[in-house]
């Protein structure tokens, strides 16, 4: 008895001292993650004075640092833009007849002012339950989470059955200047070629009590796409109206634009989401969903679902004056009225359709439409197929089993415009929660809940081995 007690005591001693090491290594683990990604938030990334080369170089030095050799990481610098630099990294797989996989983050961030924020947006602070500083949200807690997964698959002598991809790529806030998913297209294809990508853009949505409201899977986006309405006149002395005045003629389009509302249209995204969300809000939301999606949508309803800005963008194509200028003297009748109008567009309507449409609305031939920048490729958006959903609805499952997960469509844009339209299907999951409303990404004092970063980091890395397999 007293062998078997004796025993007991010590293989319960033994078991404790296995967990006091596990819970050490956990630690550790978490410690070096949190020293990445406060290195890579304080590493000023905008457009203005930052550089995204040194961002990608310091993750470098994590990944060599890991054991990965130097056939595995690039580092790719456009030559006309030396502080535009993007890392791609690849763990090889075991089965080179499944096709890679794209782990897909921005690094650089919208421009901050010190002045106007609490605290300095480049140092990552911690306070009272968040981290604080430009990125800590968009996108670098992701691009941080992809870095440490791979890091500790490294460490872990971790083999894929497939290969993994990673691109941390500079110029998603400023695509105007510089894209590196673009770029990465363009002239190092074979890099980034994936089956399929995981990118940033979707909200684990929680209140603001903190609790978890659903688990969102973006599965497509809408188009960008600015359009420059002019009208020109020939002028004359303020003191001397005429009728044809090019402010008022174009006063005139504006508020035509702005009585126009596309024709309502829907996908399977957002048909999925629009029917889960109505379970999940009940009530009178929740009767007026189901029956928008009725082939007949009841107009009640359907008016008292697009008064919410959110639900509406989704509906269907959006355009809206976002710039005006005109005149050239205030004792002068204008001889120009210019105003930018900004649309979104709904996946399987053209650039080019829209442009027609808003020449329609105007109903003005003096006035011309053109095109602010070159309209980019569309295509519709990537399937919610069971190979893509199973993994991201079972892992959420197994963290989270009372939370939903919902698709939804990206009202906004990522660079997932981009790829999704090149044949590599681009989707996002983060498992991250928190309250939108609350978060400031491209504003002030952005923030992320510590818990959330923490929790977000093991969900994305049973989702990557899910996707991936091996041992």
């Amino acid at each position: 008895m007293m062998r078997k007690l004796h025993a007991l005591v010590v293989g319960l001693c033994l078991s404790a001292v296995f967990s006091a090491a596990q819970a050490a290594n956990l630690d550790a683990e978490l410690n070096a993650f949190r020293e990445l990604y406060r290195e890579l938030v304080e590493i000023n990334t905008t457009l203005s004075v930052g550089s995204c080369t040194r961002a990608a170089e310091a993750m470098a030095v994590h990944l060599r640092g890991a054991g990965f050799p130097e056939q595995d990481i690039h580092i790719i610098v456009p030559a006309d833009w030396p502080t535009q630099g993007n890392l791609v990294a690849h763990l090889p797989g075991l089965d080179t007849g499944l096709e890679p996989i794209l782990l897909l983050a921005h690094i650089d961030v919208v421009e901050a002012n010190p002045d106007d924020w609490e605290r300095d947006p480049f140092t990552l602070i911690e306070e009272d339950g968040y981290f604080y500083g430009r990125g800590s949200f968009d996108d670098k807690a992701m691009a941080a989470i992809f870095i440490d997964v791979l890091i500790r698959m490294k460490q872990a002598g971790f083999q894929p059955e497939r290969t993994i991809k990673l691109a941390l790529t500079c110029g998603e806030e400023t695509p105007n200047n510089f894209n590196g998913v673009r770029y990465l297209l363009e002239h190092h294809r074979d890099l980034i070629d994936a089956q399929f990508a995981l990118n940033e853009g979707a909200f684990a949505v929680a209140g603001a009590d903190g609790q978890k409201i659903y688990n969102g899977i973006q599965a497509g986006e809408k188009t960008y796409q600015d359009y420059h309405l002019e009208v020109r006149n020939p002028g004359g002395h303020s003191s001397r109206p005429v009728p044809d005045n090019a402010i008022n003629r174009l006063a005139a389009a504006l508020t035509r634009l702005a009585e126009y509302q596309f024709p309502i249209t829907f996908n399977d995204t957002t048909r999925a989401y629009f029917k889960r969300m109505a379970a999940l809000h009940g009530g009178q939301t929740g009767e007026d969903m189901l029956a928008i999606l009725q082939a007949t949508p009841d107009p009640d309803a359907l008016a008292r679902i697009t008064a919410d800005s959110s639900f509406n963008s989704m509906l269907h194509t959006t355009c809206v004056a976002t710039m005006l200028d005109a005149g050239h003297a205030p004792n002068a009748l204008p001889q120009r009225a210019w105003a930018n109008v900004n649309c979104r567009i709904f996946p399987g309507q053209t650039q080019q359709e829209v442009r027609q449409i808003l020449r329609d609305v105007v109903n003005d031939t003096d006035i011309a439409i053109t095109f602010a920048d070159p309209p980019e490729s569309t295509s519709p958006p990537p399937p919610l197929t069971p190979e893509i959903v199973g993994p991201m609805e079972a892992v959420s499952k197994q963290m989270w089993p009372q939370v939903p997960v919902i698709p939804f469509m990206q009202a906004g844009g990522t660079d997932g415009r981009l790829l999704t339209p090149a044949g590599i299907p681009t989707y996002s999951i983060s498992g991250m929660f928190a309250d939108p409303n609350t978060v400031g990404f491209h504003g002030l004092n952005e923030r992320v809940p510590v818990q959330s970063l923490y929790e977000s980091r093991e969900f994305l890395s049973r989702l990557i081995r899910a996707y991936v397999g091996g041992e």
